[in-house]
């Protein structure tokens, strides 16, 4: 289903997406700099690592929970007014999660940050979808997602830093400060939408009954766990195991975050190209790098070097948004947005599956072999959607 594109009179696509790549930018830095925070999160609540680490899990639940609840809930309400409001929200769960006092207290907080992250971008990248065409949609959807890869090179590192120099709060400070900026921006530049007629709760919730869709998506929960599972602890592994100075990982953080850039722009112009043969090869690279890493996790250069070709092949996300697209029909809202739920499902798996590996003394470096294997189940997870899809349309041929 091809999605319908508006672009009233005076509106700059190109600044809007701007615009909604900033609430990209906002949400990439939090999510993956609570990562890299992870041992300063630690030391400022009085906890384990190991309890930390559930701070990052309880993010990813409130993303798998808010993202089909809003998706459904919201179906009749105007896409910008609707964007304002995730995030509005977003901007209030992070000022709380900057004033936690506690480990509970901020256990709730990041559940709530994490709430309007799936609706958003599922939302965002339909609007920006809508204003570049069909015959765009992927480079649309990419230059929405460079919010997130950017963040990677410009906003993680950065709350590192502050998180190692005057406290992690205020790197919670800076990501509600970017929501705000992206409130206004939305306010200012986007164009008010029309609503569907189709577009209502039940409509919405025949992506359930979707098998391509639910496969689609299930391919991304198994298959980028093995990412997260790399991620999560490249930290604690590059201070452990590589032995760089604490002053290093926002250099390596930073190399992680060009690669994902380039990799964002790559993966745009593939989707619009040759998808399924993109996302194979994708994964594929993916495994390779990951058997990789506990090889070479004791040298700083190789580890530099693997850091930053891990982020050129992480495009496997802006593919999978690309595909649902295809397959959602009318259910494009819940789709999209069940697409980020599905990815933070991944943030779940893939480090809970590396520490159970961790705990009994493989080492960090371990997450390597365990992140192989996920990807190499999300492989066979996307052969399986792709053979179905093929058998349902000579079927209906």
């Amino acid at each position: 289903m091809a999605i319908a594109s508006y672009a009233p009179s005076g509106t700059r696509p190109g600044i809007v997406i701007f615009a909604l790549a900033m609430g990209g930018f906002a949400i990439g830095t939090t999510e993956f700099a609570s990562m890299s925070l992870l041992p300063f999160l630690a030391e400022g609540l009085d906890i384990t690592e190991a309890t930390a680490s559930r701070l990052i899990s309880a993010y990813a639940l409130g993303v798998v929970v808010g993202a089909p609840l809003i998706a459904v809930a919201a179906a009749r309400i105007e896409r910008r007014l609707l964007l304002i409001g995730l995030m509005v929200a977003f901007c209030l769960a992070h000022i709380l999660s900057a004033l936690a006092a506690n480990y509970p207290m901020m256990l709730i907080a990041r559940f709530l940050s994490g709430v309007p992250h799936g609706a958003y971008f599922g939302v965002a990248a339909l609007m920006a979808a809508s204003l570049a065409g069909p015959k765009n949609r992927g480079k649309a959807v990419a230059r929405l997602m460079l919010g997130l890869t950017v963040a990677t090179v410009v906003g993680v590192p950065v709350a590192n830093v502050l998180g190692q120099t005057i406290g992690w709060r205020w790197a919670f400070a800076l990501v509600g400060v970017l929501a705000a900026i992206t409130a206004l921006m939305i306010l200012i530049f986007a164009p008010k939408t029309e609503i569907g007629t189709g577009s209502n709760a039940l409509s919405e919730l025949d992506a359930l009954k979707n098998r391509q869709v639910l496969l689609t998506l299930l391919s991304g929960a198994i298959g980028f766990g093995g990412f997260f599972a790399f991620y999560t602890y490249l930290a604690s592994t590059l201070i452990d195991v590589t032995h760089v100075s604490d002053g290093s990982i926002p250099l390596y953080l930073a190399l992680m975050g060009t690669g994902m850039t380039i990799g964002a722009l790559l993966a745009g112009w593939a989707a619009d190209r040759a998808l399924n043969f993109s996302v194979f090869t994708t994964l594929f690279i993916n495994i390779a790098l990951l058997l990789i890493y506990p090889l070479v996790a004791d040298q700083v250069y190789a580890m530099a070097v693997l850091v930053l070709v891990m982020g050129i092949a992480n495009g496997y996300p802006i593919l999978l948004q690309t595909r649902l697209m295809d397959v959602a029909r009318d259910a494009q809202s819940l789709a999209a947005s069940l697409h980020h739920a599905a990815f933070n499902a991944a943030n779940a798996l893939g480090p809970f599956a590396a520490s159970i590996f961790i705990a009994k003394g493989y080492g960090f470096p371990s997450s390597g072999y365990v992140g192989a294997v996920l990807t190499f189940a999300g492989v066979i997870l996307y052969a399986v959607t792709v053979l179905d899809h093929r058998r349902n349309w000579k079927n209906s041929h």
